[in-house]
């Protein structure tokens, strides 16, 4: 079974460049476009696809508000931003709104192809290069307001990225039990229960 695509883009010059390249793979179908945020979230409802690839700057509703709306109506739709934009308030809002990734517009095409396969199989945190370093910048920014120690900083900037436990642990030299304990600390100060919470209330507080 095909994933089944929306894409939301004002400018469509740029929803024919991406259709091009998912129509290109075999196991990727788009079955709408949207050129605005009402249209958008109007054929999310109606042609329930499986992945809404978003913009964020569209007439009518924004990209995060398309994305909140989703999230409120219970919606299984799964959100893609990919944005000509890396601004905090973009890359937060979006993330917070349940969005389960966002790329660059810049992003190669084999990245764009991979992250929507990821998406639609249900994986969370799908971010460019560009934007893991816009986060991780923000997190060195904030490091000092953060209750977090340290090493259990370290840790989340990393799950920020889209670390796995093992990757956190060999790029801090520790194991992959240390890590679990520092989460464990991480969860208990940020005050949620997974990962994803963990990032995405660390993004829109400003800790990372």
């Amino acid at each position: 079974m095909k994933i089944r695509i929306l894409l939301a883009d004002d400018h469509p010059v740029a929803r024919n460049g991406i259709r091009n390249l998912l129509d290109a793979a075999i196991d990727i179908e788009v079955v709408g476009e949207a050129s605005d945020g009402e249209e958008a979230l109007r054929l999310s409802q109606e042609l329930t696809p499986d992945v809404l690839i978003l913009d964020m700057e569209m007439p009518g509703l924004t990209g995060i508000e398309v994305a909140t709306q989703l999230r409120d109506n219970n919606s299984s739709v799964r959100v893609l931003a990919l944005s000509a934009h890396q601004d905090k308030e973009y890359i937060s809002g979006l993330l917070a709104s349940g969005a389960a990734g966002y790329l660059t517009k810049g992003e190669s095409p084999q990245a764009i192809v991979e992250a929507v396969r990821g998406v639609a199989r249900g994986e969370q945190g799908w971010v460019s290069r560009e934007v893991a370093a816009q986060m991780a910048s923000w997190t060195h920014q904030d490091a000092k307001q953060s209750p977090l120690t340290e090493r259990e900083f370290e840790v989340l900037s990393l799950v920020v990225e889209g670390k796995t436990n093992l990757e956190i642990g060999h790029a801090l030299g520790i194991s992959d039990k240390t890590v679990e304990k520092h989460l464990e600390g991480v969860f208990s100060k940020l005050e949620v229960t997974s990962r994803v919470e963990a990032a995405v209330r660390a993004v829109r507080e400003g800790i990372v």
